[in-house]
């Protein structure tokens, strides 16, 4: 095929459940344990994964799950991560709401030349009100206003990475000339949001600058993603909501005259059997209380407390609660709910653990992986790893077959991310 399936793997330390750190198979330390992160990503660089991503958030609260209670600030994580690998994208989480876009500029930037042209930007806009008091108790704006700042945040920030042309800095010992000021370009940015002079104080990377991801299944999400992300990490959901997403970013990208790559998350479990992997799942499954469940969903809505409502009766109609949160996420929840008549007890444990989709022996896994992508829903997947040992069989077993099936690589083909995306 002249189209091949891109792969992303994220690092989640202790993973993204409830409750699956306490499997004895699992590392309760990994969260904060840069050995984890550094033999995974070192695996899936073995793999040619284009990419390793970080995940990020603002704010914690009692009912936050523990991975997000005590992780690595993604920065320095990546800037570790590039000195143990030599290939692999190094993508992180930054929030457009309450990061100043002149020092992010700057981090980015020192990490794209650590990396020699391996770093990405998960553009995000902070959704949980109670990041507000963390950063002087600056008012969480509106949801559809989050997104008209990071707007202004990313201009900001790309305009900053483009201060200097690629031959600026000179060096020459001969003239005494270091930089060549004509191709040094200030800002002079005067926004809504922003005002900032410029320039940066740091020249292009081997890639130019970094990789924009986008990580928003909102209408206004999907609408910033389609005019300036490169690569958009959206929910799996199924192979008929994912072509229905696919050509909607498509018919959005085509009047901006440009595209993005479409990379769904899945968290595959590998079994011998089909029975194997169902009992994979259900070891994790049970580890979980209710009462973990409704704190986990809570978060989605802004902390609303689920445990005032009866468990087995149908899902409480929360009306606009959640509104100004996820507001993706949480429409989903409330609508799915609806139509398959669920009680809050289904509705928390699905949250809590939803019930892979990608599940079953590797040819099964890898057979889904090639429908999929030749079907024109996905551009390729970013590879959780919840459940134990199943990042590794998905490395050892799948990628083999989705190989041989000629859809995947066999090496690396360029030295920057943006190359190995195929991005310009």
């Amino acid at each position: 095929m002249s189209k091949t399936l891109h792969l992303g793997a994220i690092l989640h330390g202790i993973g993204s459940t409830t409750d699956g750190w306490r499997h004895p198979d699992i590392d309760a330390t990994a969260s904060t344990n840069f050995d984890f992160y550094k033999t995974r990503a070192q695996l899936a660089e073995k793999a040619f994964f284009d990419f390793v991503f970080i995940a990020d958030g603002l704010f914690i609260s009692e009912a936050s799950i523990p991975h997000f209670l005590n992780r690595f600030e993604p920065i320095t994580l990546l800037a570790s991560l590039a000195q143990v690998t030599e290939n692999i994208g190094l993508v992180g989480t930054f929030s457009s709401t309450y990061t100043d876009p002149f020092t992010l500029a700057r981090q980015l930037m020192s990490l794209d030349h650590l990396s020699q042209g391996r770093a990405g930007w998960n553009v995000v806009t902070s959704p949980q009100a109670g990041a507000a008091k963390n950063y002087n108790n600056r008012t969480l704006p509106p949801h559809d206003e989050r997104y008209e700042i990071a707007k202004e945040h990313l201009e900001v920030v790309q305009g900053l990475w483009r201060s200097f042309e690629e031959e600026a800095f000179v060096r020459n010992k001969q003239t005494g000339q270091y930089v060549d000021f004509e191709k040094m370009h200030r800002l002079d940015y005067q926004g809504t949001y922003f005002q900032v002079a410029g320039p940066l104080n740091i020249g292009r990377s081997p890639q130019g600058e970094p990789v924009i991801f986008q990580a928003g299944a909102s209408d206004k999400g999907k609408a910033f993603a389609a005019k300036h992300a490169e690569a958009i990490f959206t929910h799996s959901g199924s192979i008929q909501s994912m072509r229905e997403f696919y050509d909607d970013i498509a018919r959005q990208t085509a009047t901006f005259k440009r595209k993005a790559l479409v990379l769904p998350g899945i968290s595959p479990i590998i079994g011998d059997t089909l029975e194997d992997a169902q009992a994979q799942y259900d070891a994790v499954a049970q580890l979980i209380p209710i009462e973990h469940a409704l704190n986990y969903l809570a978060r989605y809505f802004d902390d609303h407390d689920f445990h005032q409502y009866p468990l087995d009766e149908p899902f409480p109609e929360l009306g606009d609660i959640g509104k100004e949160a996820f507001r993706s996420t949480t429409d989903k929840i409330k609508q799915e709910a609806k139509d398959q008549n669920l009680t809050l007890r289904q509705v928390a444990i699905e949250q809590a653990l939803p019930r892979p989709l990608f599940m079953g022996t590797k040819e099964h896994v890898a057979d889904l992986i090639e429908e999929w992508f030749v079907q024109g829903a996905v551009d390729g997947f970013i590879i959780g790893g919840d459940y134990p040992h199943a990042f590794e069989r998905f490395i050892t077993e799948v990628v083999p077959i989705l190989q041989k099936k000629g859809i995947y690589k066999t090496a690396y083909t360029h030295n920057t991310l943006r190359g190995n995306l195929g991005l310009a």
